[in-house]
């Protein structure tokens, strides 16, 4: 293929690395602080890690440690949602928004000394999408041109990725789509290479090899996961630290005593709630306790397909008749209080959006107006484990004050899920334990799974069984405007989008979850990275010790 004829006419996006390059080869200040080179530290984590391999590990535990071992063609910005190459040196994209193209950095190497060439790429998004894989990221692929005969078991390859030359890549889609920027830079399409894949097979995600700033030193099944730092990683600099170990078996409550005796550096499930306020109220402590937004909301569902849920004057009174504040003091204040589907923190939502007031005396009127002036009886649903069943009864007293009278289903997560995929089960939801959030930071994401017409289906997400046409339209409109330039115009629209599904009212939107991240006074870095929020818990690579030689 002749790349040259193919880029003309194409909008040229070209990453300039210069004051990067320099930030990362200089020495660092973060106040009057240097950052300093060496040193290591140790997080606990009361469970084993399931997987390092990126095509197949989807929790929060394994998310940022492989996101530590692995690199793709896009990354965000330490502590931020911001988009930047990584893999991909610069990139171009066509006019008509179907056609993307990689230059990749030349001289980046895999951990067992290979340069990554573009047929990584090719081979490592073909190994997520084949169906034998069993990649629960393999959807996020479908905009790729061959995505349905590959992950229907009818190809071996796809035919919209091009091994153009060495450092060259091609993606062709079937459609235009925002997003694809923000899915390569999914953990699920990470660089792997195929020569370490087949030599382990199975077992690749326990001896997993990459490009990321950190490789597998050891792995102690039930002891200790332990990562050094790669002295040929990409990124000048990076990562900080020399080692990172990662000690498995530790309960909370003994992770934080030995945190306070400076055994151990961070914690990595976090405060235990029995000792929060405590912590948090402490002089010495709470000083050591980083808070931030994460991409989460927690929200009642209601089924629009059900009665009396479908008339939206009933919807909207039960946002008005549910006391937040007083739902969020139940979680010790480990959250804000929402007004819309998005978290503060997600480009899109709206700050001057105020949402439905707290008013039970309106929400009695809306039930008047809509037909049942003296309330009605239904069912909440809600996940069996601390605190939902707590949050549960303090929106059913709520309802009850307005005269509605809701049953509550206390039920196992998976019962709770299944009775929210079908369409005349589960009228009213709690989604706390089970409250989505985001693959990755854009808006579009907290659209198309949980109130988009496709989610709207059996097994779906979509539990409200939302599905407006013209919200659609709007949604499908703005997921096309994939042309550079129309990033704000496009932000506009999503945020336009949910502010008409609000007036729609199938959700209550309760609260957005806070990280709440506890390091030692030798751990240090911009307060961002311990709450990344693409990086969950921690950003492993940028954080750096104070007591290195």
């Amino acid at each position: 293929m002749n790349l040259g004829e193919k880029e003309v006419g194409m909008k040229k996006v070209t990453v300039l690395m210069l004051a990067l390059c320099f930030l990362l080869t200089v020495p660092l200040m973060v106040g009057a602080q240097e950052i300093k080179q060496g040193g290591s530290m140790i997080v606990t984590y009361k469970d084993d890690v399931v997987t390092l391999d990126p095509a197949i590990g989807y929790d929060w535990q394994n998310w940022s440690m492989i996101k530590s071992l692995f690199s793709g063609l896009m990354d965000y910005k330490p502590g931020t949602t911001e988009l930047t190459p990584d893999l991909a040196e610069s990139y171009t994209i066509s006019d008509d928004g179907l056609t993307y193209i990689f230059k990749l950095r030349k001289g980046v190497k895999f951990h067992n000394g290979r340069e990554l060439t573009a047929e990584d790429i090719k081979y490592s998004l073909e190994r997520t999408i084949n169906p034998k894989t069993q990649s629960p990221g393999q959807g996020f692929y479908g905009m790729i041109k061959g995505f349905d005969e590959l992950a229907g078991g009818k190809a071996s390859s796809l035919s919209g990725i091009t091994a153009v030359d060495k450092y060259t890549v091609r993606f062709d889609l079937s459609r235009r789509d925002a997003t694809f920027l923000h899915v390569l830079g999914l953990n699920f399409g990470f660089a792997v290479p195929k020569e370490e894949v087949e030599k382990y097979g199975e077992d690749f995600g326990k001896n997993p090899v990459g490009t990321g700033a950190f490789y597998l030193k050891e792995w102690k099944l039930g002891q200790r996961v332990v990562f050094a730092r790669y002295k040929d990683y990409h990124h000048k600099g990076i990562p900080r630290l020399d080692e990172v170990t990662f000690e498995i078996g530790q309960e909370p409550t003994v992770a934080l005593l030995r945190l306070q005796r400076g055994e151990v550096d961070i914690l990595g499930d976090g405060i235990p709630p029995a000792r929060f306020v405590q912590i948090m109220q402490d002089e010495k402590w709470g000083k050591l306790v980083v808070e931030g937004g994460q991409l989460q909301t927690g929200y009642v569902s209601m089924n629009v397909k059900m009665k009396p849920f479908d008339n939206v004057k009933v919807r909207q009174a039960v946002n008005m008749a549910i006391n937040k504040q007083r739902i969020v003091q139940i979680i010790n204040n480990r959250a804000v209080v929402a007004n819309q589907p998005l978290p503060p923190s997600m480009p899109g939502y709206d700050k001057n959006y105020k949402g439905y007031p707290f008013d039970p005396d309106k929400a009695k009127a809306l039930l008047a107006e809509a037909g049942y002036p003296e309330g009605f009886e239904t069912e909440l649903y809600v996940m069996n484990v601390d605190p939902n069943p707590r949050i549960a009864q303090a929106i059913q007293q709520d309802l009850a004050n307005i005269g509605i009278k809701a049953e509550i289903k206390n039920q196992s997560q998976g019962t709770v899920i299944a009775a929210g995929g079908e369409p005349d089960q589960a009228p009213m939801i709690w989604s706390g334990g089970m409250a989505w959030i985001a693959d990755y930071p854009d808006p579009s994401n907290f659209y198309g799974p949980i109130l988009g017409c496709g989610g709207a289906v059996v097994g779906g997400w979509n539990w409200a069984w939302y599905c407006n046409e013209e919200v659609e339209k709007m949604a499908v409109e703005a997921d096309s405007m994939s042309e550079a330039g129309r990033e704000e115009e496009r932000i506009d629209l999503w945020r336009k989008t949910y502010l008409k599904i609000m007036e729609d009212a199938p959700w209550v939107p309760i609260f957005n979850e806070q990280r709440f991240t506890m390091h030692t006074e030798r751990i240090s870095g911009d307060p961002k990275l311990f709450v990344d929020p693409v990086h969950i818990p921690v950003n492993y690579e940028n954080v750096y010790a104070t007591d290195a030689k």
